[in-house]
């Protein structure tokens, strides 16, 4: 590069501002960093000096097969870190938009790894997989959008490749939200350079022991950027001296775009440039595209080729805003005659189903198919260059990097022009013309692919009076719009600087949109339980006819081995003795007053401050009871008629997602309110939260609100229920026969599939011992009792503060460890649960609040039925705690050798 080789592209920055490059180790003095790197400015409020890198490809043209081997090559370092087994389960994953290439560029060097590169752009049907920050950007967040949600899902190890590792936020912000959905083992961090100081890379490590992961780093080069204290003060005035105008007033003349021509014929291809594209846009003075070169070149008129920056008066000694060169290249471009001005386009032939990147993933199969094609697609390049074209330059286009570059690469094997690569990009950097300082030139353009985040400008650097005789520009098809082809377009401002244009249009890669199986119906009564049809519609599938239910004792030995999960199967229905069923119908007409000052309290609660109309949905099955309640007050009260569905959520496992999308399908998610029973500890309210999460994340489908809301929380999990009180719901007293005569829901691969409602059974033979109904009528024939003390009580809630205390997970905890079973899942707190466990489970003893009372009679009669010790104790924060056997075999006893399995 004549006189310019000798200076580093750093100096003029480091001799104003006293910025040092520091190399760590042998072999990584500043002469390799000076290699890799030059320096420049930009208008940020928190760094001022920008790192540019001479081998990325994105603001300093380089060789393409320079750009690749880097990348190439740190994709062999890693493929040796991992070794042949890890490298089967990895996958790599680049960032947005300045490391899309170089990422791609390393998974071919890793070999066998899919790829996956961050994205500002997101895209109509795609789901986000993840997002994250990068703090120090001027530009929009990081999204995730791959095709195949898995694709993230893996357990191997993760490669997150950046251009360079400055302080290592965004890498730690990425893995830290990967890891919360996704966990896995092994992390490996590459990067051209690292420029860590001692500090950050001990943040690191700590970052990998809280996580728990193993975390490598590799780098081509590696060491610290010494700043003065007030060189951000320093660099802001020096950017506001030389870049007095950041923000381009409007033009008052813009050039003409030329007519496109066709690689085949040369002739003016017709409808290329829409109907609009004279209007005029706002236009920066002073920049590439302004000026006698732009008037000349949109005028049709010969082109001037390159000129010598204006030098302005003693008071700006370096003029920022030049957009021309004077080192020696500038003379280089031939001036184009009339006829060969147009941008000429090329058709590429790009392999059908080959994505353009990895914005949505790109496999090891798309890899080999582009391989294939990449030889023809250069030939046709080379076909539409000029035959005396001496040095090219190939630009691609803000996060399609990865295509322009391997095009690059071929063409660079097929011709014999020095070809040169690089890309546009949204990064506003100050432009001085000084052989010792990285940017030289910059375009400005309008963006030209309709970005979400609105109308923006864009910048190309080191373009102008570099001396190019062709520009090959690679877009992909969103981007080829009516802006591109503008007067103050993309391809206006290269024509201004250049004898030639070439477009290259890569298709736009859209991921094929998974089509959604017909949605089942909800299922009513009294075909599918014995509700009216209008109380509840429940989102199951009848699964009544397959023999699901399996002894107690088998269950909880399987459970607990882990053998089996507990929704894979049922237990049998408990058949309460007549003595039950008439302790059941003394507690129901005891409690009933109690049961409906709840419900119209939750109720009233959820109106006032969720959704005039709610959509109620209950969990399945305690929940339904209560959701069929209070639809049944807001229809007594407010002559509301509410929708009401029953779900399925089956603890480590998650929500039924097939409902999920039903529900939104057919109702607004943000007027779902999830309705349950009671909460014990809270396990299930911090399930629904995360499955919510996670359903959104897979499928773009948020808005569901997380908080449940519930009769009765003793545990203190939630901010909408009826009372905090722990007392004897009646429901819980029995199962299906309190239920509509439905089981405890099911989810089994072999009959449920991921289209498929989780399952359920009607018990249609125990019609006879229903009283589901009786529930309902008696607790809603006291709806007018209750009305004075439910508005005070709702008056006081509305006012209160109703946090959540989670005192019951706290409870439940010490209760683990103080009767040493240690694990939270097999004590089950509240009257509600403990029921359940002497109904389902396998009980070892059961805990009572000293002088409980009338709550806990029918608790006494099922532990004296089943064998089980009932033991009263001081300052417990429940009514009473269920205890699962701890270490259950068949036959077992508990630690006090009184406790036997019932046989």
């Amino acid at each position: 590069m004549g006189t310019d080789e000798v200076v580093w592209s750093g100096t003029w920055v480091a001799e104003r501002l006293g910025v040092e490059l520091v190399g760590d180790g042998e072999g990584q003095g500043p002469g390799r960093l000076h290699d890799l790197l030059g320096l420049a400015l930009r208008r940020n409020p928190k760094r001022a000096h920008l790192l540019v890198s001479n081998v990325l490809g994105k603001h300093v043209p380089q060789l393409p097969s320079r750009v690749y081997g880097a990348g190439f090559a740190l994709g062999e370092d890693v493929r040796k870190l991992l070794g042949e087994e890890a490298v089967r389960r990895a996958v790599v994953l680049g960032y947005a938009e300045t490391a899309t290439g170089l990422g791609h560029a390393v998974a071919d060097g890793v070999g066998l790894a899919p790829y996956l590169h961050s994205t500002r752009r997101p895209v109509d049907g795609v789901a986000t997989a993840g997002g994250f920050e990068e703090s120090h950007s001027h530009a929009t967040s990081h999204l995730l959008l791959p095709q195949d949600p898995a694709l993230l899902a893996g357990e191997g190890p993760l490669v997150l490749v950046d251009d360079e590792f400055s302080t290592g936020n965004t890498v730690l912000n990425t893995i830290r939200d990967l890891h919360e959905r996704y966990p896995r083992e092994w992390y490996v961090i590459v990067a051209l350079v690292d420029m860590r100081s001692a500090r950050d890379r001990g943040r690191l490590e700590e970052f990998a022991r809280e996580i728990g992961a193993r975390v490598d780093l590799i780098a081509m080069a590696s060491g610290t950027v010494r700043l003065p204290a007030d060189v951000l003060a320093k660099g802001q005035a020096l950017v506001a001296k030389h870049d007095p105008t950041p923000t381009p007033p409007d033009a008052t003349a813009t050039p003409a775009a030329p007519p496109l021509r066709t690689a085949a014929t040369g002739a003016a291809a017709t409808g290329t440039v829409p109907t609009g594209a004279a209007a005029t846009r706002p236009q920066p003075p002073h920049e590439a595209s302004a000026g006698a070169d732009a008037r000349a070149a949109g005028a049709g008129a010969a082109h001037p080729g390159p000129v010598a920056a204006q030098r302005p008066s003693d008071t700006t000694a370096e003029d920022p805003s030049s957009t021309v060169s004077s080192h020696p290249q500038a003379g280089a471009a031939q001036a184009p005659d009339t006829e060969a001005a147009g941008p000429t386009r090329v058709e590429l032939a790009w392999p059908c189903g080959v994505p353009d990147g990895g914005r949505h993933g790109f496999l090891p199969v798309h890899r080999a198919a582009l391989e294939a094609s990449l030889p023809g697609m250069a030939d046709r390049i080379a076909g539409a260059l000029p035959e005396d074209a001496r040095r090219v330059l190939v630009l691609g286009f803000e996060e399609l990097m990865y295509a322009p570059l391997r095009l690059a690469t071929a063409l660079e094997e097929r011709v014999d022009a020095e070809v040169r690569y690089s890309t546009t990009t949204r990064s506003p950097v100050l432009a001085v013309d000084d052989p010792g300082y990285a940017i030289r030139t910059r375009i400005v353009f309008p963006a030209h692919d309709n970005p979400a985040d609105g109308p923006g400008t864009r910048y190309a650097y080191n373009v102008a009076g570099a001396g190019f005789d062709a520009v090959v520009a690679v877009v992909d098809s969103a981007a080829d719009t009516p802006e591109l082809h503008a007067p103050d377009g993309l391809l206006a401002r290269l024509a201004a600087h250049t004898g030639h244009v070439v477009l290259a249009v890569v298709p736009s890669y859209i991921p094929a949109r998974r089509q959604e199986p017909p949605m089942p119906e909800p299922l009513r009564g009294p075909a599918f339980s014995s509700y009216a049809p209008e109380d509840v519609g429940w989102l199951l599938q009848d699964l009544s006819d397959v023999e699901l239910e399996a002894p107690t004792e088998e269950r909880e030995e399987a459970i607990q081995s882990g053998g089996a999960h507990y929704a894979e199967s049922l237990p049998v229905e408990y058949q309460p003795s007549p003595q039950y069923q008439q302790l059941f119908k003394a507690a129901l007409e005891t409690s009933a007053a109690r049961i409906a000052r709840a419900v119209a309290t939750v109720t009233e609660t959820v109106l006032a401050e969720r959704s005039p109309r709610p959509v109620l949905v209950s969990l399945a099955r305690a929940g339904t009871p209560v959701g069929v309640l209070m639809r049944r007050y807001a229809q007594h009260r407010h002559g509301l008629d509410l929708p009401h569905y029953a779900v399925s959520i089956v603890r480590g496992r998650g929500i039924d997602e097939t409902a999920l999308r039903w529900l939104a399908a057919h109702h607004d998610p943000a007027d779902v309110v999830f309705v349950d029973g009671w909460t014990g500890k809270g396990a299930i309210t911090r399930e629904l939260a995360e499955a919510l999460d996670n359903f959104a994340a897979t499928t773009g489908i948020g808005g569901f609100d997380p908080e449940i809301a519930v009769l009765a929380d003793p545990g203190g999990c939630v901010k909408t229920y009826g009372t905090r009180e722990d007392f004897l719901i009646p429901s819980a007293c029995l199962n299906s026969t309190v239920s509509g005569l439905i089981s405890r829901t099911v989810l089994r691969s072999d009959l449920v599939g991921p289209d498929d409602f989780h399952g359920a059974k009607f018990y249609r033979e125990l019609a006879d011992t229903d009283v589901s109904g009786h529930f309902l009528d008696t607790v809603a024939a006291r709806f007018d009792e209750v009305a004075d003390a439910v508005e005070a009580d709702v008056k006081e809630l509305l006012s209160a503060d109703r946090a959540p205390t989670w005192e019951g997970w706290a409870a439940v905890e010490r209760i683990s460890e103080e009767y040493g079973i240690h694990d939270v899942n097999l004590v089950k707190p509240g009257v509600g649960e403990t029921t359940r466990v002497l109904l389902r489970r396998v009980p070892w003893k059961i805990l009572a609040k000293r002088d409980a009372g009338a709550d806990l009679d029918h608790v006494r009669l099922l532990a004296e039925q089943r064998g089980v010790p009932v033991e009263e104790v001081e300052g417990l924060p429940y009514t009473c705690v269920g205890l699962i056997h701890p270490k259950y075999t068949r036959g077992a006893t508990g630690a006090d050798g009184k406790a036997v399995a019932a046989k």
